[in-house]
């Protein structure tokens, strides 16, 4: 498989909010601190998991596993509509991670 692009994502989660407008809130910077709060709880559901079955379990048990990366999945849904409310593009992202990689590998 291959990989799989934040500018990809990005255009899924357009095609779930265009799909969902009349049924979920609007996309914008007003709505961006609500998808945070909604990501951040699903970081605790993969929390949880571990927490639960400890890390080895959970990477190596297949229904865990496949559990797990379902709510990793909803974790970036909610990532990529924050990056919609923000306007962030998967190019500016790119470049600031890259900037910041490098800060990083200089660091120590």
């Amino acid at each position: 498989m291959e990989d799989f692009s934040v500018g990809e994502m990005l255009g899924m989660q357009r095609s779930l909010q265009e799909k969902y407008k009349n049924k979920w809130e609007e996309i914008s910077p007003e709505t961006g601190k609500n998808k945070l709060l909604w990501m951040i709880g699903e970081i605790g559901e993969v929390i949880d998991i571990v927490k639960k079955h400890g890390g080895e379990t959970a990477s190596s048990d297949e229904e865990l596993r496949s559990h797990l990366v379902e709510e990793l999945a909803d974790v970036l849904m909610y990532y990529n509509d924050v990056l919609l409310c923000y306007g962030i593009t998967a190019e500016e992202l790119k470049r600031t991670y890259v900037s910041k990689f490098e800060k990083n590998m200089k660091r120590w």
